[in-house]
């Protein structure tokens, strides 16, 4: 695990992003304030949200945003939100961030595991001002426990009136940093004791030791099983006023209007894709403008961390508003200070997005 201190401006894989580190510390030292006054409250006088079980609604972006929300209810709600050892916010957490720092081929049930987990138990409890509930007897001392479906999770909307949304954007980036300042790097374990991977991986095959330096874009091609992402991509465009299929068809005009005012035709692209549409790839690869920077994932070095974090860092991101995985990306995105991400874009009068 890499883990930057607090008094270290944030790096991900040597890459620095653009929020200046004094408004980062600014915002972390609050919310860690917070924490100490809401943990100093009486178990008898604290409500618990209950994240149990390992069955969850949807896949890797729709956990995310089921784990972000759960911290949002509890703050709203006043709340604490308690996480069962080996439940799945666990798995979810340490498959990516937050590695147990210990070695696989160890026993779950030796001394040093046990110490082991003991920090890092501590070290999630503080990063997050939760509670890691290791035996069901902890729960009786409750206020009253709170259980919610990962699903209810998914659909919960926080109260954006009375200027509240400002607030909610500077509690979900203050998490989402939170969580890269402690990404896996291939040391450790992850919470069903196998080795992590590195949240690197990616950026390490496509730049190596330019990894750093190197100007680059992220394309996100997410076609969301063809016609249920139709569907869903339209209610999203009712709604926001984007445009109904451009983020689903990728064509190289869109990708050409959004990468050539910012000077990036020139640079690399990183085509992400679930390749259910190949036609999309194939139409990007012709076309003499993009076609010869289209980069494709190496599949040896190819994993869900690392494509986030390949698209999490680079110059500029385009992807579908109707992903989850898509939105995860955009949101860390915001949270680490980068402007550059296009998901919602309709063309105006003229004809020009």
């Amino acid at each position: 695990m890499t883990h930057t201190t607090p008094m270290t401006p944030l790096r991900v894989c040597e890459r620095m992003p653009p929020i200046p580190q004094y408004i980062d510390m600014q915002i972390m030292q609050k919310y860690a304030s917070a924490c100490s006054l809401s943990h100093g409250q009486p178990l008898e006088d604290t409500t618990l949200l209950l994240l149990e079980g390992i069955q969850t609604f949807g896949r890797t972006g729709n956990n995310l945003i089921e784990f972000l929300h759960s911290l949002q209810y509890a703050k709203d709600t006043g709340a604490v939100v308690g996480i069962i050892q080996g439940s799945w916010p666990t798995h979810l957490i340490t498959d990516m961030w937050m590695a147990i720092q210990d070695d696989p081929s160890h026993s779950r049930h030796t001394a040093d595991r046990t110490r082991v987990m003991g920090e890092w138990i501590d070290f999630v409890e503080q990063a997050f001002c939760v509670k890691i509930i290791v035996n069901d007897e902890e729960l009786e001392k409750y206020k009253e426990v709170i259980r919610m479906e990962t699903k209810e999770l998914f659909l919960f909307q926080h109260d954006y009136h009375d200027g509240k949304l400002n607030e909610y954007i500077e509690f979900q980036g203050n998490i989402i940093r939170t969580l890269f300042r402690s990404y896996n790097n291939g040391v450790g374990v992850t919470m069903r004791n196998k080795p992590v991977r590195d949240m690197c991986s990616v950026l390490n095959s496509m730049f190596g030791k330019e990894r750093d330096l190197s100007a680059y874009s992220v394309i996100h091609s997410r076609s969301l099983e063809g016609e249920p992402g139709v569907r869903l991509l339209g209610r999203i465009a009712r709604n926001s006023g984007c445009d109904p299929m451009a983020a689903l068809d990728m064509e190289p005009e869109y990708v050409k209007a959004i990468l050539k005012p910012l000077g990036m035709l020139e640079h690399p692209i990183i085509f992400i894709t679930d390749h259910q549409r190949p036609e999309i790839l194939e139409k990007l690869l012709a076309d003499p403008e993009i076609g010869p920077n289209i980069r494709l994932i190496p599949k040896e070095s190819s994993w869900v961390g690392g494509d986030i974090t390949v698209a999490l860092m680079s110059n500029v991101f385009i992807g579908n508003p109707a992903s989850t995985f898509s939105g995860f990306i955009a949101k860390s995105r915001v949270a680490l200070g980068y402007e550059t991400n296009f998901m919602f874009r309709r063309k105006n009068k003229n004809g020009d997005w």
